[in-house]
């Protein structure tokens, strides 16, 4: 009886021993599953060589064997870079501060190609920029950016590649000129702004000297044209006038003719003048002398023959 517990005793404690094997060894299988997350690199090394890089995914590293060097970002970062002391080509001093933009595309290079990556960068940088710097005055720095950013760009990236790293872009985060060249820099910007500033009054003004001027021409040719159609308005309208005047005038005459002719023509069938009888003596003289008498008796009523010319022109003029 006691042989048979002990026996179960014992088949107990393999159990829980086999158990707690198990266990740990599950522990440890999971514990060296390595998930490489996207956008990195993992460097494992084998017994202290490096072994390989592995990429996006699930991978098992041996317990005791295996280790995980270094993990490395392929994204592109940036590094912001303190100032740095730069002398330009006409000694002037200034503070200069960078920002690189790289990304690391060897992972293994990056890792044992350079003992501090950032710091070396940082140096590199720092060494090319008063190589750049220095070749140039204190103008020409202020207002080539573009040109000092492509120059240490390709610099940087030249000297880096052997690195792991690519060198995207570097722009130059400020540039410090000493104070008092700052305040004659400050100086000659309010003294360009203040001319430009003139310049554009000046136009200003200009332009509105010339808007009033055409103004003025615009109105005088306006009371030019006004007084010339007035004129002329007034011209036909005293043309016109004397044409009524005168056709009033005409009608006038035309009805005093006509009233005389009327008035002669009632006299002459009521009672005959004095000149209307000269006249019917005149033709019966006319026809007496056309006859076959040697005699003509002149009456005395016909006397000067001027005087019955004339009657007989007026009379006709009258009658007209």
């Amino acid at each position: 009886m006691f042989a048979a517990l002990m026996f179960m005793e014992g088949g107990n404690g393999a159990l829980i021993a086999a158990l707690i094997f198990i266990v740990l060894l599950i522990v440890i299988v999971v514990s060296h599953i390595r998930i490489v997350p996207q956008a990195s690199l993992y460097v494992v090394e084998r017994l202290g060589t490096f072994y390989q890089e592995w990429g996006t995914g699930p991978h098992w590293l041996w317990p005791f064997i295996d280790r995980v060097a270094r993990i490395v970002t392929t994204k592109e970062q940036v590094v912001d870079f303190k100032p740095q002391p730069v002398i330009t080509k006409d000694n002037v001093t200034m503070q200069i501060d960078t920002v690189v933009f790289f990304q690391i595309t060897d992972a293994k290079q990056y890792t044992y190609g350079v003992e501090r990556p950032m710091s070396a960068i940082e140096n590199l940088s720092a060494t090319t920029l008063r190589n750049i710097i220095g070749e140039m005055e204190l103008d020409s720095t202020l207002t080539s950016r573009d040109v000092i950013n492509s120059k240490i760009t390709a610099i940087l990236d030249q000297a880096t590649d052997r690195w792991g790293i690519k060198v995207n872009r570097v722009e130059l985060k400020n540039i410090l000129p000493p104070r008092e060249i700052q305040d004659a820099m400050e100086k000659q910007m309010k003294a360009e702004r203040e001319r430009r500033e003139k310049i554009l009054q000046a136009e200003g003004e200009k332009k509105s000297a010339i808007l009033v001027a055409e103004g003025e021409k615009e109105s005088k040719i306006l009371r030019a044209q006004a007084e010339r159609e007035s004129q002329i308005l007034q011209a036909e309208a005293e043309k016109q006038a004397m044409l009524l005047r005168a056709e009033a005038i005409r009608q006038k005459k035309m009805l005093e003719a006509q009233g005389e002719a009327e008035a002669l023509q009632l006299l002459n069938a009521n009672e005959p003048t004095a000149r209307v009888i000269q006249l019917r003596s005149i033709e019966a003289f006319a026809k007496a002398a056309d006859g076959k008498a040697t005699k003509i008796i002149i009456p005395s009523e016909i006397q000067g023959l001027a005087s019955l010319t004339a009657a007989l022109k007026n009379v006709s003029s009258e009658d007209a």
